[in-house]
């Protein structure tokens, strides 16, 4: 079991860590009882590659704050960092999204490496999974997501950093997890949103509210 009970940074209503007011947050803050975490981490970003990536994030902030989209933040943080190998890894169901970052990153002078997550043309079924818990009941094949042959194939071709296009919730865990190289999302799957999973937060106290809060929880 972990040695902190509770992380709620979510429910403060003082956020002082954003002012350097590290005394002023409330009693259960961190910044009061976790010193060491800290000093852990601030030396992390002393080493020479993690120093690359939060420096190169930064920069990137500042000098496109509110002026470029995230294509573009993509592409700056990259050549930032001297990132040159670009890897996609994508849904099929984004292909042309695919398809056309892919375009977008080779004009701008990018090497891109572009994988697809039925990578390896495997059947659901091969991986435990019965006809009930398939897309298509009945089908007698059906592809199954393979997030970890994309990762592993991304290594053997020395990407620098990966790019996530739209792969399932939990199969993009698989990737980051098998992933050597340092990735990013570009487009997070919400096929009922049209990719945009935001949306459910912003109508979370409306039109969602029945959906996403069980009805004793609801305020």
């Amino acid at each position: 079991m972990g040695r902190i009970k509770a992380l709620n940074c979510a429910g403060c209503g003082v956020f002082s860590c954003d002012q350097g007011l590290r005394e002023k947050g409330p009693e259960w803050c961190p910044m009061h009882s976790q010193e060491e975490v800290y000093v852990e981490a601030f030396k992390e970003y002393q080493k020479p590659d993690i120093q690359t990536l939060a420096l190169s994030a930064a920069k990137t902030e500042a000098a496109g704050y509110c002026k470029w989209t995230r294509v573009e933040e993509v592409m700056e943080f990259s050549k930032r960092a001297a990132f040159r190998r670009l890897g996609i890894a994508f849904c099929i169901g984004l292909r042309n999204e695919a398809r056309t970052c892919k375009r977008i990153f080779e004009a701008n002078g990018f090497e891109v490496f572009s994988v697809v997550c039925k990578t390896g043309g495997r059947d659901k079924g091969e991986w435990g999974l019965s006809d009930e818990d398939k897309i298509e009941k009945g089908r007698e094949f059906e592809a199954a997501c393979n997030p970890v042959a994309q990762a592993l194939l991304l290594n053997e071709a020395r990407t620098d950093l990966n790019v996530l296009v739209g792969l399932c919730v939990g199969h993009d865990s698989l990737f980051i997890k098998y992933s050597e190289a340092p990735v990013t999302v570009l487009i997070a799957k919400d096929r009922v949103l049209a990719h945009n999973p935001v949306g459910a937060l912003y109508c979370a106290r409306s039109y969602y509210e029945n959906k996403l809060i069980p009805s004793d929880k609801r305020r």
